[in-house]
């Protein structure tokens, strides 16, 4: 265990993780100097309640390491091309992010370490998670979602709360800092290009989010239609017996779970994986039952399952959960056609998954593209499209690859940005739009061109739908 007395540790970066770091290091004895790229109002006014612990702080200088440093933990944000990190090699100087913070502090206050099931994924982390700790909860076990979610890792790990185990979901930032985790059980659930500009290759992005993997003790679940998933299980050094489990919205095979008639089954966790399946919930236990969102479910199950906990509370642990706002919500029915806000879909893949999930759309999409191309999600969706209403700073991207691939759909080009842009897509989508088609906010881009964050364009558009309604009662 470290001796922290004393101890010079740099932490990178204000915020979320950032402050709550140098924090819990200060309180073990560290001697805690922050380094910050900002110097706006906000960050002075964190500074300055550090600074009155006893904590130095440096703002506008996150490129200078700090003389004496023998330690750096970071928050996940900061790309590992910082000049930061370039001199901490060269001095070799460790760096961790908080979620390695977190695991080396497990277990210091002399009581046993809860057991991390772990989730990361291109998309479905977060409601996979809430999705297994709702099952753990319903199996009468005491956990938190914890992670980048809900409770912070450091609280769980500190707090005086006690755990038998913990549902944590981890992004590709988290993971790139975190080499000593050691998780039971873990899931891919998907990989798909996304931050790329951070991890400078898909092939960086990949390896980071199978790290999640290493040192597995029991099960590394993997997604049967992403075979990605599977390679990194492959790539993994795991503990002896730990076991390669996959889930599928097809028929499972050994060691597999899937959906049969309806029934999400278990070859995996039985005796005789060969010859007999365990019954686990219904399809409709499952909110919303869109197919991505079975997929996320089974996942929760899988690793629930591989902790021990019994069919019956997973069922009941399915039934009880309800996602988050800004997720597949349905907000509305009006004039028959029904209303989905689904702002998370904040990149091309969740954007196909949620247009899978539905037959006959008028789509709302467009934003901040993050370097995306759209050509491949609009041919495997175009089918679907009854109309398009495009909105955003990227919008032509999007526009441009269904003048190739669904050339006949009707397009509505918004060329606004205002406060009442939403409503204007809004109508422009219910003009479109017939009896039982569905008005799908699934943008494929992320949200800052004109929103604070994706919450808040879910939130437009929810209050655009509910003046739609008003208007045509």
């Amino acid at each position: 265990m470290i001796d922290w007395q004393g101890k010079n540790v740099t932490v990178a970066g204000l915020g979320v993780s950032g402050i709550p770091a140098a924090k819990v290091l200060h309180g073990l004895g560290a001697v805690v100097t922050v380094v910050n790229d900002g110097d706006d109002e906000r960050s002075r006014a964190q500074a300055a309640e550090l600074e009155a612990l006893g904590v130095t702080v440096r703002l506008g200088d996150g490129a200078t390491l700090p003389e004496g440093t023998e330690l750096i933990v970071t928050a996940p944000g900061w790309k590992p091309d910082k000049p930061l990190f370039a001199a901490a090699a060269e001095a070799s100087v460790p760096v961790w992010g908080d979620v390695e913070l977190a695991w080396r502090l497990r277990g210091r206050d002399g009581r046993e370490p809860a057991p991390w099931l772990a989730v990361t994924g291109t998309n479905g982390k977060t409601t996979t998670v809430q999705m297994l700790a709702s099952i753990l909860e319903a199996a009468g076990l005491r956990t938190a979602a914890v992670g980048n979610i809900g409770v912070s890792l450091l609280d769980a790990v500190l707090g005086e709360e006690t755990y038998d185990v913990l549902a944590v979901e981890l992004s590709s930032y988290q993971l790139h800092w975190a080499p000593s985790l050691r998780a039971h059980s873990a899931a891919v659930l998907n990989l798909a290009p996304d931050h790329l500009d951070w991890h400078g290759s898909m092939e960086a992005y990949a390896a980071d989010k199978g790290r999640i993997y290493e040192g597995n003790r029991v099960a590394c679940v993997y997604n049967v239609a992403d075979k990605a998933t599977e390679d990194l299980v492959r790539e993994a050094d795991v503990e002896e017996g730990c076991r390669a489990i996959g889930f599928t919205l097809g028929t499972p095979g050994p060691s597999q779970l899937g959906v049969v008639e309806g029934i999400l089954v278990d070859r995996a966790f039985v005796e005789d994986r060969h010859k007999n399946a365990q019954e686990l919930a219904e399809v409709s236990d499952v909110h919303p039952p869109a197919p991505h969102n079975i997929a996320n479910a089974l996942a929760a199950a899988a690793l629930a399952r591989a902790f021990g906990v019994p069919a019956k509370a997973v069922r009941d642990g399915l039934r009880a959960f309800r996602p988050d706002a800004h997720r597949i919500a349905h907000v509305a029915d009006v004039d028959q056609v029904a209303y989905i806000d689904d702002s998370k879909a904040t990149n091309t893949h969740a954007a196909e998954a949620s247009l899978a999930a539905y037959e006959s759309i008028v789509w709302i999409a467009g934003g901040l593209a993050k370097g995306a191309t759209f050509d491949e999600l609009v041919a495997k969706s175009a089918k679907r499209l009854r109309g398009v209403v495009l909105i955003g700073a990227d919008r032509a991207l999007i526009g441009e690859a269904l003048a190739r691939h669904a050339p006949e759909v009707p397009v509505v080009d918004l060329d606004r940005t205002d406060t009442g842009a939403m409503l204007a897509a809004v109508r422009e989508a219910a003009r479109l739009a017939g009896p039982g088609d569905t008005v799908l906010l699934a943008p494929a881009c992320a949200s800052m061109d004109m929103f604070a964050n994706y919450n808040k364009r879910g939130d437009a558009f929810a209050e655009a739908v509910r003046e739609l309604g008003a208007a045509s009662a």
